[in-house]
């Protein structure tokens, strides 16, 4: 069927009193019927038509309606799967750049400037710690720090002559030895240098 161009509702009755319509009006007037009543049957007829022409208006635009919204809702879906796809296109290439940048994205602790120096204490205690071996918490103490400390301005790969175990001598670098006469003992050390030492020594392991 084709289209309905102009809405039926706007449309207004024609004058069927008028010139224009004087021959219709004359085939239907005869000895049973008036010209008034001619007028009117062409109005009815005409009033009927219309209505008839309202109803396949409403079905026409309840379609394209109807055809409207299943449009849009395709142009939704692909515009929802478009994003979709935007989205995990962007992900794919977060990733990838964390996975050839990985510490470029490793997250800042929020800690803040440390205000206590740093604890360093001598050479010798650092390589037994680094090897795994026991070392007198002396060297944690204020003390032990303050021999570290001093000793710094000698070279720790210098070589030194040192008696050994077996009473020989021999040559070694001053990073490898201690100052016997200065340490103390684990259990000879008094209880306030053992509270200096213990978080100092944890800190350094």
């Amino acid at each position: 069927m084709p289209r309905i161009r102009n809405d039926p509702n706007l449309n207004i009755c024609p004058d069927y009193a008028s010139e224009v319509f004087a021959n219709i009006r004359a085939q239907l007037v005869n000895e049973n019927t008036t010209e008034a009543q001619a007028m009117q049957l062409l109005r009815n007829i005409w009033e009927v038509n219309n209505d008839a022409i309202k109803v396949l208006w409403q079905q026409q635009v309840d379609e394209d309606r109807e055809r409207q919204q299943q449009h849009q809702r395709i142009d939704e879906d692909e515009r929802e799967r478009l994003e979709q796809v935007r989205i995990e296109e962007e992900e794919a290439a977060r990733k990838e750049e964390r996975k050839k940048n990985k510490y470029k994205f490793i997250p800042i602790l929020e800690t803040g400037i440390p205000d206590e120096p740093a604890i360093t204490p001598c050479s010798y205690a650092l390589k037994k710690l680094d090897k795994g071996e026991y070392v007198e918490l002396w060297y944690f103490t204020n003390d032990g720090l303050d021999e570290a400390s001093i000793k710094k301005t000698i070279d720790d790969d210098a070589m030194i002559l040192s008696t050994l175990a077996d009473g020989s001598t021999a040559w070694v670098s001053s990073a490898s030895t201690r100052s016997a006469r200065s340490v103390i003992n684990d259990e000879n050390l008094p209880f306030e240098e053992f509270c200096q030492a213990c978080p100092r020594f944890l800190t350094a392991i």
